[in-house]
């Protein structure tokens, strides 16, 4: 059995492509680029009032480490580089937005325009007190 996977073997990597393909070098980019895939997906379709400021800065140094790695290797990984430059534009741009909508005004824009907390407290007060009255007259 030890030889007949070690036939199996020898003729897997005497394919390059192959060899590539069944590698760390292929399985472990193409495993992780599930984070730049949803940081790239949270860019068009999630409110920025959820974005993490802490998570966002490390994956952002995560990123850039790992950059750096990919060509310190050999030899030099750019399928994994390319998988960290796409996450580290993205978290970037998830930080740009996290910080525009905390600090520099985006909130206070976003309750300009659709209503602050207090008046939407107001309006469902409001509609509470009309749906007592409704009730309490179909009785």
């Amino acid at each position: 059995m030890a030889a007949a996977i070690k036939a199996l073997n020898a003729k897997i990597r005497s394919n390059k492509y192959i060899d590539y393909f069944c590698s760390t070098h292929f399985w472990g980019p193409a495993s992780n680029f599930g984070i730049p895939t949803a940081a790239v997906m949270d860019i068009t379709g999630k409110d920025p009032e959820v974005i993490s400021g802490k998570m966002t800065s490390a994956l952002i140094v995560y990123s850039a480490v790992f950059m750096r790695y990919s060509m310190a290797v050999t030899p030099k990984n750019y399928l994994l580089f390319g998988c960290h430059f796409v996450n580290e534009c993205a978290q970037l741009a998830q930080g740009y937005r996290y910080l525009q909508y905390w600090h520099y005004g985006g909130r206070e824009r976003k309750f300009a325009e659709n209503g602050t907390p207090a008046d939407i407290k107001a309006a469902v007060d409001a509609s509470e007190a009309v749906a007592s009255k409704v009730t309490g007259a179909a009785k």
